[in-house]
């Protein structure tokens, strides 16, 4: 793995708003995924599908100093060294949890204050293990 951006998340007060816009806007298209308020973004076609990203409820309102800009996922091999070199060179883990199906991540602050996700995905092998 080559510690490439996997992911990205659109934040949203309005979930249903934000679709009909990207959707609008870029011709986005959207599948409900997962949690209420989540939906898997699809970007490009089939063939071409680019980096995946979702579209969900926003953690905490802007008015209340929400999030509002794209959260982008790097995807990792292994998310301790990952942990240990954000604290290392001056970031902060601001929390780790495991999304079903899909991962283990973390949301880090990098020295300028930026917000960013690390994750290491579950590979095939692992993903059919658990689901059996």
């Amino acid at each position: 793995m080559t510690n490439r951006i996997a992911h990205f998340d659109v934040s949203a007060d309005d979930v249903e708003r934000a679709r009909r816009f990207y959707e609008r806007v870029f011709g986005w298209r959207f599948e409900a995924w997962g949690p209420p308020d989540f939906y898997r973004v699809f970007t490009g076609p089939p063939d071409e599908p680019g980096i995946h990203g979702s579209v969900s409820k926003r953690l905490e309102p802007v008015v209340g100093g929400g999030r509002t800009a794209y959260e982008c996922t790097i995807a990792v091999d292994d998310l301790g060294s990952i942990k240990d070199a954000v604290l290392a060179n001056g970031g902060k883990v601001l929390d780790e949890h495991e999304i079903v199906g899909v991962g283990r991540m973390i949301h880090f602050e990098d020295t300028e204050g930026n917000v960013a996700a690390a994750m290491r995905y579950l590979t095939a092998e692992e993903r059919a293990c658990r689901s059996s």
